[in-house]
């Protein structure tokens, strides 16, 4: 089972991608987690990736191909692809190894989530600049206001968490993976599911279409 997950800020795809992999023997591949690595490494490619985010510029996609491709020829089936493609030449680059290689994509999930949801559930966030606890105003606050219950320390809103900064984000989401999910609704892999609610029942409108793809799995595959 090979899936593609994307989403909005805040719609939960991370969490929910580590339930899947988890309950379905997936291979978590995230674009985020691997630019992170190399940087952190100092490979060549880090290197180069670390100096275009150190300029404020967007890393270009011949080089985010190659570093997601690199992967893939290590974990060719069973996987779940987060953060990636985002652009149309990703698309174009995925798809061609994919094709060369003989590997199908089974599904292209959405978790969507509208723009005052993103917004409340990531300007709501606050971090202990101490001991790295998170919390949240709403969801997870902490026993006394604006206070660490671990340390004590004044808990801190990131710059990027700020609300003027998350809709700067989904506004460049839904931009961006506009021609994207019309690529993958009409490959008939694209499936939207509302990720409003709590984790537990959003992952109640997850799981049947996981498992229905499992099954079909079982079912065609040879004796």
């Amino acid at each position: 089972m090979n899936i593609l997950i994307f989403g909005p800020p805040g719609s939960g795809k991370s969490t929910h991608s580590r339930r899947i992999v988890e309950r379905y023997g997936l291979t978590y591949i995230s674009s985020g987690d691997l630019i992170r690595k190399e940087i952190e490494r100092g490979t060549p490619i880090g290197k180069e990736m670390e100096a275009y985010l150190s300029r404020g510029e967007l890393i270009p996609d011949t080089i985010i191909n190659t570093l997601i491709i690199s992967r893939l020829r290590r974990q060719r089936e069973n996987f779940i692809l987060d953060g990636y493609p985002r652009t149309p030449e990703q698309v174009l680059a995925l798809e061609s190894y994919l094709y060369d290689h003989g590997i199908r994509l089974d599904l292209a999930l959405e978790i969507f989530i509208d723009l005052e949801t993103s917004v409340e559930r990531i300007s709501g966030r606050r971090i202990c600049p101490n001991c790295g606890a998170v919390y949240h105003v709403k969801y997870n606050p902490p026993k006394k206001p604006g206070v660490c219950d671990v340390c004590g320390s004044e808990l801190i809103q990131r710059r990027d968490d700020r609300r003027e900064v998350v809709e700067k984000r989904y506004r460049i989401y839904t931009k961006n993976m506009e021609p994207i999910i019309k690529f993958y609704r009409n490959k008939g892999i694209y499936v939207r599911v509302d990720g409003d609610g709590g984790v537990e029942e959003v992952w109640k409108r997850i799981q049947p279409l996981l498992d229905y793809i499992r099954a079909r799995e079982t079912y065609l595959r040879p004796p």
